[in-house]
C-alpha cells in the first residue's frame, strides 16, 4: 500500500518529468535534465523551505531575549508562560521549521531515488502521453559519465554540502557559562552538519553514481543561494523585531 502510494504520488511523476526533460534537451544530456528537474522541484518547495529558513533565522535573532527569560530566576511555570507570550508577541512558532522540513523530506527522497535507481525509462513507469527518450546521453557536457563513479562530482557534492552548512544560521544557544544539554546538542549537531555530513555526502555520491552526485550539487547550490537571499533580508527582520 505505502509502496503504491510512493510510486503513484512521488516516484512516477518525477521519473516521467525526467524522461520528458531528456527528450526535449538537445543531445539528450541527462546531466542537464537532472539539474533542471532538481531546480524545478526546489522551486516548487521554495515557499516551504523559505519559511523554514526564515523561522530558524528568527529564532536565532530572538535567542538573547529568550535567554533573559531563562535566567530571570522565575519558576518553570512562569518561564513557560513568559516564553509563550514572547512567541505570541513576535508571531513565531518554534516548531514550524521542523514541520515544514518533514513535509519536504518525502519529495526530496523520491527525487534522490529517481537518480539512485539509475536513469531507466521503462514502459511500466511512463505515462501513456510520455514517450521514452530516443537518446539518453549519460556523458554530462560530453565529459563526465553519470552512470558510473565520478571522483570530481563526489568532491563537489561534499564541498557544496559544506558551504550549505556554513551559510546556515548558527544555533540559538544560551549565554550561560555552563550551557545546557540542549545548547550542547545544538552545537554538536551544527558541527556534524558542517564537517561530518559533507564527508558522508561525498562518500554516498561517489559510491552510487555521478547522477546522484550531480543531484546533490544542484540541490546544495540552490540551498546556498536561498540562504544568501535570506541573509540579505535578515536586516529587515531585525528592524521589525
Amino acid at each position: 500500500m505505502l509502496h503504491s502510494i510512493w510510486d503513484s504520488l512521488l516516484y512516477k511523476p518525477l521519473i516521467n518529468a525526467l524522461a520528458f526533460l531528456v527528450s526535449i534537451i538537445p543531445g539528450g544530456d541527462v546531466g542537464i535534465a537532472v539539474i533542471v528537474l532538481t531546480i524545478l522541484v526546489k522551486l516548487i518547495l521554495f515557499p516551504l523551505s523559505q519559511k523554514s529558513i526564515e523561522s530558524q533565522a528568527t529564532m536565532t535573532l530572538l535567542a538573547p531575549e529568550l535567554n533573559k527569560i531563562k535566567q530571570s530566576g522565575a519558576s518553570k511555570e512562569e518561564q513557560a508562560k513568559q516564553t509563550f507570550e514572547f512567541y505570541k508577541k513576535h508571531k513565531v512558532n518554534p516548531f514550524s521549521g521542523c514541520l515544514l522540513i518533514l513535509i519536504q523530506i518525502p519529495i526530496i527522497f523520491a527525487l534522490y531515488f529517481v537518480f539512485l535507481k539509475g536513469i531507466k525509462f521503462e514502459d511500466g513507469l511512463l505515462y501513456p502521453f510520455i514517450q521514452a527518450p530516443e537518446h539518453a546521453n549519460m556523458l554530462f557536457l560530453g565529459i563526465l559519465d553519470l552512470g558510473g563513479k565520478s571522483l570530481i562530482l563526489a568532491f563537489l557534492a561534499g564541498a557544496t554540502q559544506y558551504f550549505q552548512a556554513h551559510y546556515m544560521p548558527q544555533p540559538a544557544t544560551s549565554s550561560a557559562p555552563s550551557g545546557s544539554f540542549q545548547d550542547s546538542f545544538a552545537k554538536s549537531m551544527h558541527m556534524q552538519m558542517k564537517y561530518v555530513f559533507p564527508v558522508l555526502i561525498a562518500f554516498i555520491a561517489y559510491t552510487v553514481s555521478g547522477a546522484v552526485a550531480l543531484y546533490f550539487i544542484a540541490s546544495n547550490l540552490f540551498a546556498i543561494g536561498q540562504q544568501i537571499y535570506v541573509d540579505k533580508k535578515r536586516q529587515d527582520l531585525v528592524i521589525k523585531l
